[in-house]
């Protein structure tokens, strides 16, 4: 069983952060971020990055920090991608200090450094404290697990599932669906098992919406050449 397990390990180190290849490869490929989630990346950043966190207090499997590392890395290129290529329309946003909706890359890097040092000042605090160490997994795992919940409502608002790639959206059924067996199988902390539950639900809830909106393209997708086609076709028929 050892082989299985090491074999295991390397599959939840690896594959979670290459699951965003083709939607990275797909983005750059239309030069359009329409319809992938943005929020996305800021879900797995933070978690990712706290939960490194977590591990300094409480060292569960190595792997899980591996892949931790890799997905740190993978979300920040993907980000890169997502504000190469933002969509044309891109709502006006209201959120408080615009957050995550910044227009420079390097906005977001200040704020994830910002976010690893006020972290790790609070780790040195309180880094011996069990109450602190848990709540730091509680809500890393906790966000993790949030994770599909920005793309379900832009599905839900653009009422179609165009931009998202298939092969993310199985990526995140049999990731999750490995990921919550794995934690079960291996004993993993409280925090890691019931978040991945809630993960796995929402995921099917997507499979869902894939299912009853299918992936046409939203009228703010539309090429602006398709643009100009439609309008040409709306004055012919006007005359």
């Amino acid at each position: 069983m050892t082989w299985v397990s090491t074999l295991a390990s390397i599959g939840m180190a690896v594959g979670p952060p290459l699951v965003y290849a083709d939607q990275t490869y797909s983005i750059v490929k239309k030069k359009d971020a329409t319809g992938f989630s943005r929020d996305v990346t800021a879900i797995l950043l933070i978690a990712n990055i706290t939960r490194c966190m977590f591990w300094i207090g409480k060292r569960f499997e190595f792997a899980l920090l591996v892949q931790s590392i890799l997905m740190i890395g993978a979300q920040l290129i993907l980000l890169y991608i997502c504000i190469l290529y933002r969509p044309r329309h891109e709502p006006v946003s209201n959120r408080p200090f615009n957050f995550w909706h910044w227009q420079h890359y390097s906005t977001y890097v200040e704020f994830l450094a910002g976010l690893i040092v006020c972290q790790a000042i609070l780790v040195l605090i309180f880094g011996r404290q069990d109450w602190f160490i848990d709540s730091l997994g509680f809500f890393s795992l906790g966000l993790e697990s949030t994770l599909p919940l920005p793309q379900l409502l832009s599905n839900f608002r653009q009422k179609s599932l165009y931009g998202f790639r298939t092969s993310t959206l199985l990526g995140w059924i049999g990731g999750d669906g490995f990921k919550t067996a794995y934690f079960f199988f291996q004993g993993s902390p409280l925090q890691f098992r019931a978040c991945a539950v809630f993960q796995l639900s929402v995921d099917v809830a997507i499979v869902g919406q894939r299912i009853v909106y299918g992936d046409k393209p939203p009228p703010e997708a539309l090429p602006a050449d398709e643009d100009v086609e439609q309008a040409l076709r709306l004055d012919s028929d006007l005359e």
